[in-house]
């Protein structure tokens, strides 16, 4: 297997408006997106691929000249790898919203000739989709082989198959849920005030002061990876580790009996990925992207009925879920299997058991892999 090698983004300028489920709308903006493999004669072998909170465009592949550039899902999409792009033409876009490219609040609001800010339209996942869907028509590609996600690219995958029955074949989610639970919503939220209370965020206008509200966005990225990791799996990695390397219970073990120096190995690592996150990442874009999630929930137009909100589906679907994933756990994707199966849809599901919890769905887990393999490989059957 090989990596899809050194790619290069694409961007893609919308001059009609987009109209948001808020009711506001977003115009004069631009998606960049990156592509793999090669588009078939007929263009029926498009596959999307949406991405969750903290990544972009970039699936697969390298850029050139930069070190550690490789895509966040490359050990899944490539040449022989289980989504094939010798065989499959992928598609990666980034969300308006986001910070990577597409425009978001770091890029300039046309009103005003100064960044967006804390004044970018709040975005849903519906947004995102039908965004998408403007780019697939501007590329002439009328239905998708496949749309795949994971986390809240698993949402989008299932709003696809809601917002444009007619133009997907398949929808792959994985590691998702139907809505966020009230636990959920109230992780999010405490991630959003750890930004906000930030003395740099500065009512979300903080580029105009020439900082970044680094603190809340470490705090912010601390939360979320928690949530990222089973139990078992931070056990089995940090334990009761401290700095000194040695079992915080075993002999000879010392602590520096301090509040604000780092004991644990635990520890350590939280604030490495809080620093690491906030040197990337835009504040103002995790409030949109959380509160995305915060958002959908497709049954809450019938009444809560779930099932009624499935029935406009008419692809085939496979659904995939990890037994430690307890931040969207196996429970949630089951309640998608029943509202599915209630439509008598053609439904496939895998509850994977893994240790890793819900960042499971990033990872090499042999049997996970291999039933997106032979998913792809039966996707693949479908073509003329």
């Amino acid at each position: 297997m090989h990596s899809v090698g050194q790619v290069t983004p694409q961007s893609q300028h919308f001059a009609q408006p987009l109209a948001l489920q808020s009711g506001a709308s977003l115009r004069d903006y631009t998606l960049v997106y990156e592509t793999y493999g090669t588009l078939n004669a007929d263009k029926s072998n498009a596959v999307l691929v949406c991405h969750a909170l903290n990544a972009s465009h970039h699936i697969a592949g390298t850029y050139q000249g930069v070190e550690k550039s490789e895509g966040w899902w490359d050990n899944l999409v490539g040449p022989g790898k289980p989504l094939d792009t010798n065989r499959f033409f992928v598609i990666g876009v980034n969300n308006p919203g986001s910070c990577f490219g597409s425009t978001g609040p770091m890029q300039t609001n046309p009103d005003t000739g100064r960044p967006y800010g804390a004044d970018f339209p709040v975005v849903t996942v519906e947004d995102w989709v039908d965004a998408q869907a403007r780019l697939l028509d501007a590329l002439g590609i009328t239905q998708l082989a496949a749309a795949l996600g994971g986390s809240l690219g698993g949402m989008q995958a299932l709003s696809w198959s809601l917002r444009y029955p007619q133009r997907l074949r398949h929808c792959i989610a994985v590691a998702t849920a139907p809505n966020l639970s009230a636990q959920n919503i109230a992780f999010n939220e405490v991630a959003r005030r750890a930004i906000v209370t930030d003395p740099e965020f500065h009512d979300g206008h903080y580029y105009a002061h020439n900082t970044v509200p680094r603190r809340g966005l470490r705090v912010a990225r601390m939360i979320g990876h928690i949530t990222y990791l089973s139990d078992d799996a931070m056990e089995s990695k940090f334990g009761r580790l401290t700095r000194n390397g040695s079992g915080a219970t075993a002999a000879g073990a010392r602590y520096a009996y301090s509040t604000q120096d780092i004991e644990f190995e635990i520890e350590s690592y939280l604030r490495y990925q809080g620093d690491k996150f906030s040197e990337y990442f835009d504040a103002n874009t995790y409030l949109l992207i959380t509160r995305a999630l915060d958002y959908f929930d497709p049954a809450r137009d019938f009444d809560g009925d779930l099932s009624a909100a499935f029935a406009a589906a008419r692809c085939q679907f496979q659904l995939v879920s990890f037994t430690t994933d307890w931040r969207f756990s196996p429970e949630r994707s089951r309640e998608l299997v029943k509202a599915l199966l209630d439509n008598r849809r053609d439904v496939s599901y895998a509850e994977i058991e893994a240790p890793h919890g819900h960042d499971a769905f990033l990872l090499d887990d042999a049997r996970y892999h291999a039933l997106l393999r032979a998913c792809f490989d039966n996707i693949a059957k479908e073509q003329k």
